[in-house]
């Protein structure tokens, strides 16, 4: 499991070794580091770590270890990988069309994120275009939506371009 932690350690030499270290104690890797002088809270500096545990049971027994040491989590959460598409529809489409796609789509598909835009005027009234942008939590995932649009769209006369 990957893990992203925001920790504010106080401003003093040895502190970020010292928030570093836990970590390989509870045998965790650590994948990344933004140690960021210019966020300052209450005289404590702000630490971004990320890092990789085989369980939660040891994400908890590094919290512990942090907080006997004084170190504030501000943050800590679970990261884990998306998937990004672009889809292009033209044709005979308006914004509730494309929010009726969504709402269809995330019944069965893990949708992270989903940006639309939506032209409103064009040379030809009857043919609009909607962009799509979306994060998905799998690949399989994306083949759903991909599936669906096809269906929807092949089904409404409307031309969907994928990976635009």
């Amino acid at each position: 499991m990957i893990v992203n932690a925001e920790l504010f350690v106080k401003d003093l030499p040895g502190q970020l070794v010292g928030s570093l270290e836990p970590v390989s104690m509870v045998n965790g890797n650590i994948m990344g580091v933004v140690h960021n002088r210019e966020q300052i809270i209450n005289n404590r500096i702000c630490i971004n770590i990320t890092f990789e545990v085989d369980d939660n049971s040891q994400v908890e027994g590094l919290k512990n270890i942090w907080k006997s040491r004084d170190i504030v989590i501000s943050r800590i959460g679970s990261v884990y990988e998306t998937f990004t598409m672009d889809y292009l529809l033209i044709g005979d489409l308006d914004a509730s069309y494309i929010e009726g796609i969504i709402d269809e789509a995330s019944k069965t598909i893990s949708l992270e994120a989903v940006d639309v835009r939506y032209s409103s005027k064009t040379v030809d009234p009857s043919k609009r275009t909607g962009m799509i942008s979306v994060k998905a939590r799998s690949e399989e995932d994306l083949d759903r939506l991909d599936g669906l649009l096809n269906d929807v769209c092949r089904k409404s006369g409307i031309v969907y371009v994928r990976g635009v």
